[in-house]
């Protein structure tokens, strides 16, 4: 034989390995349709973060923290049958009602939704609510019953984008104030979801809502058809809306960068993601794009950026899903005031036709406009009361004068005697 024994060995090794990667060439179709994004890595920018006074000035956005607290009171209050409570009732229910202080101290700080008055025992303090404030209430339960089944399909996505679409109810419960929900909503099921929705249990023993999985279109592709850029195929190339900052430059390499990203394919947050290469510009494509779907469906299109990173275990994000923000930041602003970071959506802010207005946007500025006045009615009485101090200390000043004056004419009387 010409072939010794070491090298028929290794060409038996070869004979069989290349049976086999013709028979894995057979087996698989020809050009699966998510073949290129192994073609697509992971290319690491950096963009430098640039103040914007136009997204850091939005007051509903950056109130909202301060406002969910007072709403809670202010629900506390409305569900009472006598629409009044005293302190006792929720002195004690600070960390549940998310009061950052003494609960009696913040509801004196807002006397334009808050009135106190002394109850008919124990000269308890009391509280309920201004006329301005009962009837902006009135007209949220009016807002929240007009549009229930706009609102039943905000947390129907919501679901709809997790995995298996099923979300932990707890997750659900605290996604309520984003999505505008009522407080009560999740607590009455029966009455508040329909048919579509299920509760389930998950793992931990937890309990969870499911929907059923259904064909829904992301923003991003509405507004693509609109322009007549998607035809309702998948892995269409659609192109994120832009929104740079003014003054913001970029480096040549991330244009180049920006305008090759444009092109990925882009995944909807609703389809599935299991065969995405979690390394690749479309998986991230798709990251930005859950990012987008889901601040379109809160009622600030923004959020405290935190939140959001708690929900990379329900949603399929990767661990460092915090850097979407940080690189795509001619799509989102990072907004660092209350000493938080807040994540905005900057189409929601300019172009107007793309996302609509959510229902209770409009409810929530005229609480804020109530936040506003009970500044304004603060600082008053701290004026008037400066003055009154100080008229209080002129009359001390001239009373204290007069007994000096009485007691030099006392001292002055036995002189003039002799």
């Amino acid at each position: 034989m010409f072939i010794t024994n070491p090298t028929s060995k290794t060409l038996k090794k070869l004979l069989s390995s290349s049976k086999k990667s013709v028979f894995c060439f057979l087996c698989q179709p020809q050009n699966p349709p998510y073949t290129h994004t192994q073609k697509c890595h992971y290319v690491d920018v950096y963009m430098k973060w640039k103040k914007d006074s136009y997204y850091d000035s939005i007051e509903h956005i950056h109130r909202s923290i301060e406002l969910k607290p007072i709403v809670s009171l202010k629900n506390c209050i409305a569900q009472d049958p006598n629409g009044c409570i005293p302190i006792s009732q929720v002195s004690k229910r600070a960390l549940e009602l998310g009061v950052p202080m003494n609960v009696a101290r913040f509801l004196r700080q807002y006397p334009a939704i808050f009135e106190e008055f002394t109850g008919p025992q124990y000269n308890l303090p009391w509280f309920r609510l201004t006329p301005e404030a009962a009837e902006i209430d009135r007209e949220e339960k009016r807002v929240f019953e007009e549009h229930k089944d706009d609102l039943k399909d905000r947390l129907k996505r919501l679901i709809l984008m997790s995995k298996g679409k099923v979300l932990p109810l707890k997750i659900s419960q605290g996604m309520q104030w984003y999505l505008g929900l009522p407080e009560d909503f999740l607590r009455c099921l029966e009455v508040n979801l329909d048919g579509s929705f299920r509760l389930v249990e998950i793992e931990d023993g937890l309990e969870g809502l499911a929907v059923e999985g259904e064909k829904v279109l992301s923003v991003v592709q509405r507004n693509a058809m609109k322009r007549g850029m998607h035809f309702g195929g998948t892995m269409e190339a659609i192109e994120f809306s832009a929104f740079p900052s003014k003054g913001l430059r970029l480096r040549r390499k991330i244009e180049d960068w920006l305008k090759e990203f444009q092109k990925v394919p882009y995944v909807s947050p609703y389809e599935d993601f299991s065969h995405l290469d979690p390394n690749s510009e479309i998986a991230e494509k798709r990251v930005v794009g859950f990012l987008h779907e889901l601040l379109s469906l809160f009622v600030e299109h923004s959020a405290e950026r935190k939140k959001l990173l708690c929900l990379k275990k329900y949603f399929g994000l990767p661990q460092k899903v915090h850097k979407a923000f940080e690189r795509h930041l001619h799509m989102f602003y990072l907004s660092l005031r209350n000493k938080t970071c807040t994540a905005i959506l900057k189409e929601a802010y300019n172009d107007k036709s793309a996302i609509g207005k959510h229902p209770l946007l409009k409810v929530r500025k005229k609480y804020i406009r109530l936040m506003k006045e009970s500044e304004l009615i603060l600082k008053k009485r701290r004026f008037s009361n400066r003055f009154v101090d100080r008229d209080r200390d002129h009359e001390n000043m001239k009373l204290d004068l007069d007994l000096d004056a009485e007691d030099e004419e006392r001292r002055e009387m036995p002189d003039c005697s002799l």
